[in-house]
């Protein structure tokens, strides 16, 4: 079984920063590709960014292109994501999440394709 916990999430003024991570148990992380999600009042969860088992290739949602870097250090069995020039339409639970077995890259993008969750972790932008 694997677990997932988020943290670094908080308040921030528009324009501000914020790196979340995410640390994950189970002895095969390397193998895993990750993603996060955010979810904000009101909508359905919307993928973010992902990476690859090797960190070699990374995926974004337009809207955060240019803002947002998803990274991965199998060493230590943690993804983060830095989050710059933060925008109130920003402000969401952002989850963290894992697939367990090879899949094609544009499934990267679906909420169903992965299999382990965390409990999110509130990213507020005010402006």
């Amino acid at each position: 079984q694997v677990q997932l916990g988020e943290s670094g999430g908080g308040l921030v003024q528009a324009g501000g920063s914020l790196r979340l991570s995410c640390a994950t148990s189970g002895r095969t992380f390397s193998r895993y590709a990750m993603g996060w999600f955010r979810q904000a009042p009101g909508k359905e969860r919307e993928f973010v960014a992902a990476i690859i088992w090797s960190g070699a290739d990374t995926y974004y949602t337009d809207s955060v292109k240019g803002r947002f870097t998803i990274s991965r250090d199998n060493a230590k069995n943690t993804v983060s994501l830095q989050m710059n020039n933060l925008k109130p339409e920003d402000t969401a639970v952002y989850y963290c999440a894992a697939i367990k077995a090879p899949v094609l890259r544009i499934l990267l993008q679906t909420s169903r394709t992965y299999d382990y969750w965390g409990q999110g972790t509130q990213v507020t932008v005010s402006s």
